[in-house]
């Protein structure tokens, strides 16, 4: 993943989502063998598990993160009244490793755009401590505010993002 935050300015996750950042640390996310990269097409059949999440860095690290996955187009690009839709949630995840060795604090749900182009971004936060303790998870998945979530939490501005594209794939036909 590059360390740049122009896709995600030319993209509106920065200012829709998310403040203005300097990235800071770098990670992967790939479904399958396809890695996530800004703006880039992922078929929701191709998303119904979660991904793998790489955090980059020493293994020896005491560091440790927060990933916040939203699409911020629900349920529609033109009227997203339930903006953002939560769909992820790890917490204490160790540097050098990936999100299977965090806690997860909302459990994955896969994409499934009703119409039109959804966005679905990935947030990287560097947490000042362990986060399990005292951290209920959200009510609900709709109306999700992730600068909310990480003033609560003490988590400041993100450290990386990305995300990809995704719409509704054509019902398949059956004869």
């Amino acid at each position: 993943m590059a360390r740049t935050i122009e896709p995600l300015i030319v993209g509106k996750v920065i200012g829709e989502v998310l403040d203005m950042f300097t990235p800071a640390t770098n990670f992967t996310v790939h479904y399958g063998s396809k890695q996530v990269a800004n703006g880039c097409d992922i078929k929701p059949s191709m998303a119904v598990d979660r991904p793998k999440v790489q955090i980059l860095g020493p293994r020896v690290s005491t560091n440790l993160y927060t990933l916040i996955m939203v699409d911020p187009d629900a349920p529609s690009p033109s009227e997203p009244s339930l903006r953002e839709w939560l769909h992820w949630i790890v917490v204490d995840i160790p540097e050098g490793s990936d999100a299977t060795k965090g806690k997860e604090l909302v459990p994955y749900m896969g994409p499934k755009p009703p119409t039109g182009i959804h966005r679905y971004i990935f947030v990287l936060f560097k947490q000042k401590s362990e986060m399990m303790v005292g951290c209920p998870p959200p009510d609900a998945r709709g109306n999700f505010r992730t600068r909310q979530f990480a003033a609560q939490y003490e988590l400041g501005l993100p450290v990386a993002a990305v995300y990809f594209n995704s719409q509704k794939e054509p019902a398949t036909k059956k004869r």
